[in-house]
């Protein structure tokens, strides 16, 4: 497999009261695992409030090494964290 190749996508931008996201869907399901960088090619895009669109483009994909790979999986457990931190102050002064 190469380090690095070229690939046509798809890119979904939605910003509205229910939704708030941009997806990118690579052609053929190539996966992407840890470390692996995705670099969508075009000028950039502004949507407004309450607009959805949707539009085909091409996109770099490169591969991490063994080494950014693991460190990657490394990395992202001790970042975890973060999404869990709770606090037990009643939140209350007395």
């Amino acid at each position: 497999m190469n380090r690095r190749f070229d690939i046509p996508c798809r890119i979904a931008i939605e910003q509205s009261e229910e939704h708030f996201h941009a997806h990118v869907e690579l052609d053929g399901d190539i996966p992407i695992y840890p470390g692996d960088r995705v670099r969508v090619h075009g000028d950039p895009v502004q949507v407004r409030f309450g607009e959805s669109v949707i539009f085909d483009r091409m996109a770099t994909v490169t591969r991490a090494g063994p080494l950014q790979r693991a460190w990657t999986k490394i990395a992202a457990y001790f970042d975890l964290g973060e999404l869990y931190e709770v606090s037990f102050t009643s939140g209350r002064l007395k």
